[in-house]
């Protein structure tokens, strides 16, 4: 059996005195795309953060991909195959689109899920037509979909997504949640973190809601929509 491509065992976070995250465990399945949704200050940011090794925990056990890597520098986490796209977008606002895409790109694993500019330019065609323009110009959609192209440079196995669709405009985000769609098809596995709960219901194939850093609820997405979910109760939304 394949192990998991990311696992959050009994992971406790702190910031300063801040006992953020409390006993939190979850897993992402390899080749399936998890929803971590939750209030504002729930925690998701901060899960993200441990993940990548930015935030260590001082309690649990985080796992990439079978392999323990609580404590390892964030650098060597990406070199095992985890990306992150940030919450808001934090390119390199002096380099070019072009820059911004050779500046991490690093050689696939295998031949067949390779990512390299041809192909990121095939994604996001704006971003082609764009490649020659500082990255600070750009709108918030062409950041956001900059953003995207960079982390899959990386030629990550997993990857990890902070509020893809924070202050874009309705149509970019039907575009950039489409696009998240293609890349769960071609196998990568995903941990969307998203505060529309209603389109990472539509994506996802597992949920996981936190509420004050513990996790409030873990099912798969397609048992919600068959039993329904108070998603004012848990996010404070209709």
């Amino acid at each position: 059996m394949a192990p998991d491509a990311l696992v959050l065992r009994e992971v406790d976070a702190f910031y300063g005195d801040s006992h953020i995250l409390q006993g939190v465990s979850f897993r992402l399945r390899e080749g399936t795309l998890l929803g971590l949704l939750g209030r504002n200050g729930a925690g998701k940011s901060t899960c993200m953060n441990v993940a990548v090794g930015l935030l260590a925990p001082r309690r649990g056990r985080v796992e990439l991909l079978g392999a323990a890597v609580t404590g390892v520098a964030p650098e060597a986490i990406a070199a095992r195959g985890l990306a992150l796209v940030p919450q808001g977008r934090r390119v390199f606002r002096s380099l070019t689109v072009q820059e911004n895409l050779r500046v991490v790109a690093r050689a696939p694993r295998t031949e067949s899920a390779a990512w390299t500019l041809e192909s990121v330019y095939q994604t996001f065609p704006r971003l082609y037509e764009r490649r020659e323009q500082t990255a600070g110009y750009l709108s918030g959609g062409e950041q956001q979909m900059l953003a995207i192209g960079r982390a899959l440079m990386t030629n990550p196995r997993v990857l990890l997504m902070d509020e893809p669709s924070e202050g874009l405009a309705p149509q970019i985000v039907a575009d950039v949640m489409a696009t998240i769609r293609t890349l769960r098809e071609r196998g990568l596995s995903i941990v969307l973190v998203e505060q529309n709960a209603r389109l990472v219901l539509d994506l996802a194939d597992d949920i996981v809601i936190l509420n004050s850093g513990r996790v409030a609820v873990e099912r798969s997405a397609a048992e919600l929509r068959r039993d329904g979910i108070d998603l004012h109760q848990h996010l404070g939304v209709f």
